[in-house]
């Protein structure tokens, strides 16, 4: 393996850098920086919507392509992946890693041939709530797609590499997202004061508003045991469930709706000075919102399923209805105190979801990879 030459990387499947957006366009941000400064050339696929319109960012190369869902909807995110796939064909990539599957691998055949495809699959999308029966039965076709046509595949959680091992019977390297340390005494002191929030008295969950991700029994519990508030980050206003969510509970004095917020400095101090850190993911494979509560060292109430098992082990309290969410908020968080919780996720964060460590992983699989044929 010969690690003197520096590779030509391509990263496609998100929105863009810097990060305006979720998880892939996180780990875009954190992998493409740290490997553009091991010396390799990196391109990040950008919307054209993009607010961050140079064509560089920290040494990564932007490559800006039309993207036309702000017309088209849902239908425009498929043409943009398209768009990006047709300009890496003049590219002349050694990698291309595409973050996700759902509406590129319909476009699998005009990938590049001479490129190693690198698919990280994300989570089981086609079990996603939101979704009809049409959508999911198209969604467990571009999962298999994606399967098919990548030469290397990439699963962020455990689980879901055995997911993958027993349904179509192909290895997948499991490289979770990661996440940065923060020391909660630089932070928590510093709440910003238009959240109107006192550090220790309220509870924080920061998701998008899907039903998948268990708003509503959040809402519903909060409500219900009304002694505790409830600050809930996300886009509400986007989508029609969040709407439907902010109509119901948005009075609630035990409730916070907060807009997005997509400045880490600024989460971090929501995070940090939050009494306990509410994840109700139940989709999906490795969340990057759970790392980075866990690296905030805030007790952690999770949804029950085997994703959040997977990291969080039994260094949390687990719910999966509302009514044994307000089970928790009756609990003395002192037992995760006591019990070393916090510290124990400190230790997960530096020897496995590491940024460092995941760019090594990921570097030593391209090298490992470089010359596989399609």
């Amino acid at each position: 393996m010969n690690r003197s030459r520096k590779l030509n990387i391509g990263l496609f499947g998100t929105r863009g850098i810097p990060n305006h957006y979720g998880g892939f366009e996180q780990f875009a941000q954190q992998f493409g920086l740290r490997m553009a400064e091991r010396g390799h050339t990196v391109s990040v696929y950008s919307s054209s919507t993009h607010p961050y319109q140079k064509s560089e960012y920290r040494g990564v190369r932007i490559l800006r392509c039309e993207d036309p869902e702000r017309y088209l909807g849902t239908a425009g995110q498929f043409i943009y992946d398209l768009n990006c796939i047709r300009d890496a064909r003049r590219r002349n990539f050694d990698v291309l890693m595409q973050l996700g599957y759902t509406s590129s691998s319909i476009w699998s055949r005009w990938f590049p041939k001479a490129a190693c495809l690198v698919t990280n699959m994300d989570g089981l999308e086609w079990k996603r709530s939101k979704y009809g029966t049409f959508t999911r039965q198209f969604l467990r076709k571009a999962e298999a797609w994606a399967v098919r046509h990548s030469d290397v595949l990439i699963a962020d959680s455990r689980a879901i590499a055995l997911y993958l091992q027993r349904r179509y019977g192909v290895s997948a390297h499991f490289i979770p997202y990661g996440a940065e340390l923060v020391n909660p005494g630089n932070t928590a002191a510093h709440l910003p004061q238009e959240f109107g929030l006192e550090s220790g008295c309220y509870d924080l969950a920061v998701a998008r508003f899907e039903p998948e991700n268990n708003i509503e029994a959040m809402l519903k519990a909060y409500t219900a045991a009304g002694h505790q508030t409830l600050a809930l980050v996300g886009d509400y206003q986007r989508t029609s469930f969040g709407r439907s969510m902010y109509r119901q509970y948005g009075m609630q004095k035990s409730i916070r709706f907060l807009q997005a917020v997509f400045d880490p400095s600024i989460l971090n101090r929501l995070r940090c000075s939050a009494r306990l850190y509410v994840h109700g993911h139940s989709v999906g494979g490795t969340n990057p919102s759970l790392l980075e509560a866990m690296a905030c060292r805030v007790p952690i109430a999770a949804h029950d399923n085997e994703f959040n098992r997977d990291v969080l082990g039994l260094d949390a309290f687990y719910f999966s209805t509302a009514e044994e969410l307000r089970t928790v908020l009756s609990h003395d968080l002192q037992q995760a105190q006591t019990n070393g919780w916090v510290e124990r996720y400190q230790k997960r964060l530096e020897e496995l979801y590491h940024w460092d460590r995941i760019t090594e992983q990921l570097e030593t699989l391209f090298y490992q990879n470089l010359n596989y044929g399609r």
